[in-house]
């Protein structure tokens, strides 16, 4: 019988799943690695089993004892695995910005939830960080793991993460995608694959409000730098122990708004339903894509589960509350959600026969016709039929510029669906939209029909 002793012997070897639709911009192959496989539903599994091991090897913690931990909910949910299995009670503090989700699931493994203000300095004694060390001074037979200065943190992820990746990508791993906040996930996956290949480029995501990308660039703590963000469980205020900036070739700020927006568009377009920081992931290599060139393999570490969420990120008011959700969408939108974003058009000196075969292949009601790079006409799926039907043989070669009728309107892709109306009609099936990239996307009736 195939049987695991406890929870604990199931974390690790996660999958490592192909990103298609939200990764259409894309030159390269985008790779999630998905951690909410975890019995915890996060990478954190993987380094609180490790700073227990080491605890325990070390004598640091007894049968029976206590662990303290300062959390933003993942660490803490895998030290209750931990302690469930292990018998040891748990303590954990967190900040007020956590998700309620968090709390309660810290709560349901049996474990005190210390909830501390966001908003102090880290040495004030209300911190999250001081109220547990003070915790761990005063409960005897107790042990603060201090996820972000413990450096079994790193070592776990150098020990299983990093050789998970490099064995799952046959080595050919080009990229590594990772949100920071104790570090030690970056740090010990980059060390890994740094020794395997020296020519992996690391890209931390960080967070507006943090100090990691400044002081990554210039070598300054800058206290200017330090403000309250939403995002959770990336960028800090402080530099963990666990930080080797040295195996980072970069950060990418992502702001609170599109972390969330990604981590919905990964629910909604790759059935993944993720984290706040996962978000932050995916919009720090959005937002680097230029940067890849096609054979590039590029890894994005997914941190955590979307049920930590439900009541933020993944709630519609939350969102509006905060100006991250527009009640009226905009072209913008709709070209997110189609699943094919790839612009077909033909060219004025095709054939209708060409045309025909083009939208037959693909599907298409309608296509742009262009001379060169410039929209000069259009074709639709009606005036084709009518063509042929009126002489098959002779009129199969007509060129398009002969029998092309206007061309559809171009519009912003900022623009409200509700201004369609002044374009989309029975004559005019589709608009032109540019995205800020400068690339052609077409929007037709159907489109509107599907997001409305």
């Amino acid at each position: 019988m195939q049987i695991k002793n406890n929870v604990l012997e199931t974390i690790g070897d996660t999958p490592l799943i192909k990103l298609n639709s939200v990764a259409n911009d894309f030159p390269c192959l985008v790779l999630a690695k998905v951690e909410t496989f975890n019995p915890g539903n996060s990478i954190k599994d993987r380094m609180a089993v490790k700073m227990i091991d080491d605890a325990e090897q070390r004598g640091d913690i007894k049968p029976g004892g206590t662990i303290i931990e300062c959390t933003s909910g993942n660490t803490g949910m895998g030290l209750a695995l931990v302690a469930c299995v292990r018998g040891y009670r748990c303590i954990f503090t967190t900040t007020d910005k956590q998700s309620k989700e968090k709390v309660d699931i810290l709560k349901a493994l049996g474990a005190e939830v210390i909830v501390c203000p966001t908003n102090v300095e880290p040495e004030d004694p209300r911190s999250y960080y001081s109220i547990a060390e003070r915790l761990s001074k005063e409960i005897p037979n107790s042990f603060w793991c201090n996820q972000y200065d413990n450096l079994s943190n790193r070592q776990a992820h150098y020990e299983s993460t990093g050789p998970e990746i490099w064995q799952q990508t046959d080595g050919k791993i080009t990229h590594l995608v990772v949100g920071v906040g104790t570090g030690g996930t970056v740090s010990g996956t980059a060390r890994y694959l740094l020794e395997q290949n020296p020519n992996v480029k690391v890209w931390g995501a960080d967070t507006y409000g943090s100090v990691f990308k400044k002081y990554h660039e210039t070598g300054e703590f800058d206290t200017k730098e330090i403000y309250p963000y939403i995002t959770e469980g990336i960028g800090e205020d402080i530099l963990p122990k666990n930080v080797d900036f040295s195996v980072i070739t970069a950060f990418e700020k992502v702001t609170d708004k599109d972390a969330a927006l990604w981590a919905r568009r990964l629910a909604r377009e790759e059935g993944l339903l993720l984290g706040y920081s996962c978000g932050s992931a995916m919009g720090a290599a959005w937002q680097l894509r230029d940067q890849f060139k096609p054979d590039d393999v590029v890894v994005i570490i997914f941190h955590d589960h979307g049920s930590r969420y439900v009541g933020k990120i993944y709630n519609d008011d939350w969102m509006r509350e905060r100006g991250f959700l527009e009640d009226e969408l905009k072209i913008s939108d709709l070209i997110l959600r189609k699943k094919d974003r790839k612009f077909f058009a033909a060219q004025a000196s095709d054939s209708v026969r060409k045309a025909f075969n083009l939208m037959k292949s693909h599907d298409l009601s309608q296509l742009p016709v262009l001379d060169g790079d410039q929209v000069v006409g259009s074709i639709t799926e009606t005036q084709v039929l009518n063509i042929l039907l009126e002489n098959p043989l002779q009129n199969s070669e007509r060129l398009l510029k002969e029998v092309m009728g206007a061309a559809f309107p171009i519009v912003k892709d900022s623009m409200p669906i509700s201004q369609l109306n002044k374009y989309i009609s029975k004559e005019i099936p589709a608009v032109i939209a540019h995205d800020r990239s400068g690339s052609m996307h077409i929007v037709t009736q159907y489109d509107l029909i599907q997001a409305i």
